[in-house]
């Protein structure tokens, strides 16, 4: 008995001498400052040593409150600190002493330092996976070290969180578990940012555990906020439906304003929660992120600032761009929660996104200062539980603050001298792609009723150089010098014209408007040979929702075919028995044409 108690005592020491519940992470860094905060249970007191090195030799006792599960939180603001610097810092408690961590102030934005920026977003627990939020730490902790020759914080500034950091935000063990356990490492040593996404549900323990930038409207000071690193401007938003509010758009509007002429600013990175448009699930659909994206739009032109809106909600990766100015849509996701899998939901593909996938992964942002201010994007993928990766690149692009135009185009065919059959798709051609750096990626192509006005075209094409859908991968560098049009009344002049944009976002003046005009625009329809022997070919125009029924020369239906979006079909003769049929052509014009043929 004596043994039990004093094992059962010894067992009951060890576990309130661990008393620390959530380790060391690090909050709002600037050049010379940074927060720094933990939580302990059945701690009295805890102090902060800190210092430029191993010895420390500076100790700061922090502010304390109580969490909502009685435990401490205690938060310490390191100040008069050295720009890009290096220091060292442990915490203490009664029963426990941290680690060695380390961590690097930011430098200041005259300084023109290249960064590194991380985003992710989406960790809430994976129930069937609990520890992928881990993995995703870890992945970019060996990415930074197999990478960089130096520290992973000096490698690695800050890291941006669109949201959904829990599956609960009111439940104190998301966080403490979920959340603050598996990203100990990371977290440590790099300063995060989040926003709120619908599962923190806008609760007391995210206020608490974050220690952002207070420089919101007034009453909404870390509901959206923004902070500077170098180059960069940072803007943090709340996409949530009770913040969807006049005074956010104003408060981002006047952000943006004031960025226009602030000649240290070179790019804007806005990070909020839900998509404007969703690939992957369209139920998550949201107009008010589509505000945001029209006013950094109007920035990027007044400008001439490339800017991202990084966001989540949907569980997995896609990037696009706005089609007529320097802008990225990003979804950062996903870092934990559960992939949003093809066909789970309902989907749409989306004419400015050029890639979407559903799969693990995070964001890494490499941005140059400097002579030449450019940014490289990369997203690095883990796969899925089907198809494993490690830090495998699927995706980059890379945007120049200074980017020259590509060439002006010209149009080459139709042109004045040509009369084309609007009833048939028609290539219109235009002169090869030429730019001094970036290669093709992509087109916008415009049809016009007169050659002096285009702002209400009869056709509005814009064509990128690939399209990444529901594991469907579309290159169209070959077509983004020629494409198809169709649908031209009769014995009518047009006008046309094309601009072509490289893979920086940067789009070349427009062609000069060339005239072309169509014929009568009889329907043709063609079945060659003809008897049917052994296989025959039927063309026809090129209409999207063309039907073709097939009769026996009494009029019964023998055959439908719905047809593809070239412009013939194959017909053998072992799909008939011999004889004489009537081939009818159903358009979406609701014109009907129709030949006779002859099976042997």
């Amino acid at each position: 008995m004596k043994k039990f108690l004093f094992l059962l005592l010894n067992y009951y020491v060890t576990i309130t001498a661990q008393n620390i519940s959530i380790y060391p992470y690090l909050q709002n860094a600037t050049s010379n400052g940074i927060t720094i905060m933990w939580e302990c249970e059945n701690c009295i007191s805890s102090i902060l040593e800190w210092g430029n090195s191993p010895t420390l030799g500076n100790t700061l006792h922090p502010n304390t409150e109580i969490t909502s599960n009685s435990t401490l939180l205690h938060s310490a603001r390191i100040s008069k600190l050295y720009p890009n610097t290096k220091y060292y810092y442990k915490v203490k408690t009664e029963n426990e002493t941290t680690s060695l961590y380390t961590f690097i102030t930011e430098s200041n934005s005259s300084d023109e330092v290249d960064i590194n920026i991380i985003a992710m977003s989406d960790m809430q627990l994976d129930s069937n996976f609990p520890n992928k939020f881990n993995l995703i730490n870890n992945a970019i902790i060996d990415y930074f070290y197999q990478n960089y020759f130096n520290d992973l914080n000096q490698s690695l500034s800050m890291i941006l969180i669109p949201g959904d950091l829990v599956s609960s935000g009111n439940n104190y063990y998301h966080w403490k578990n979920h959340f603050f356990s598996q990203s100990r490492e990371l977290f440590s040593r790099v300063p995060f940012y989040p926003v709120l996404g619908n599962h923190e549900e806008n609760s007391e323990l995210y206020f608490k555990y974050m220690d952002l930038p207070k420089n919101g409207t007034l009453g909404y000071e870390e509901h959206w906020w923004y902070k500077d690193n170098s180059n960069v401007r940072i803007i943090g938003l709340n996409s949530n439906t009770q913040f969807r509010i006049s005074k956010q758009l104003n408060w981002l509007d006047s952000i943006l304003n004031m960025t226009i002429g602030d000649n240290s600013i070179d790019f804007v990175f806005a990070q909020l929660h839900h998509p404007h448009h969703s690939e992957l699930w369209t139920p998550g659909n949201t107009n008010f992120t589509g505000q945001v994206i029209s006013l950094l739009e109007k920035f990027t032109e007044i400008s001439n600032k490339p800017s991202i809106h990084f966001y989540g909600h949907t569980h997995g990766y896609s990037r696009g761009e706005s089609r007529d100015h320097e802008h990225l849509m990003i979804n950062v996701a996903t870092a934990g929660g559960a992939i949003d899998y093809w066909g789970d939901w309902p989907q749409k593909d989306y004419e400015e996104y050029s890639i979407s996938e559903d799969e693990w992964g995070y964001i890494l942002v490499e941005v140059k200062a400097g002579d030449s201010p450019k940014f490289v994007l990369k997203r690095l993928s883990l796969g899925d539980k089907y198809n494993s990766k490690y830090n495998q690149v699927i995706d980059s692009v890379e945007i120049r603050l200074v980017n020259n135009k590509p060439e002006k185009p010209i149009c080459i065919s139709p042109n004045s001298i040509d009369s084309i059959n609007g009833n048939y798709a028609f290539n219109f051609n235009s002169s090869p792609f030429i730019d001094d750096f970036d290669e093709h990626g992509g087109s916008h192509w415009q049809v016009s009723s007169i050659c002096d006005d285009f702002d209400s075209p009869i056709i509005d094409k814009w064509v990128q150089h690939q399209n990444i859908y529901n594991n469907n991968i579309t290159d169209n560098t070959k077509q983004l010098t020629s494409q198809p049009l169709i649908g031209f009344q009769p014995n009518k002049s047009y006008c046309w014209r094309v601009r072509y944009r490289d893979k920086s976002l940067k789009w070349s003046e427009w062609s000069d408007p060339t005239v072309f005009f169509t014929d009568d625009n009889q329907i043709e329809l063609k079945i060659s040979p003809n008897p049917i022997v052994d296989e025959s070919i039927l063309s026809i125009p090129y209409y999207s929702s063309s039907k073709i029924k097939i009769f026996s020369i009494e009029g019964k239906l023998i055959k439908t075919y719905t047809k593809p979006n070239d412009s013939i079909i194959k017909l053998k003769n072992s799909d008939f028995k011999p004889g004489t049929y009537i081939l009818k052509v159903f358009t979406d014009k609701m014109n009907v044409s129709q030949i006779k043929f002859i099976v042997i």
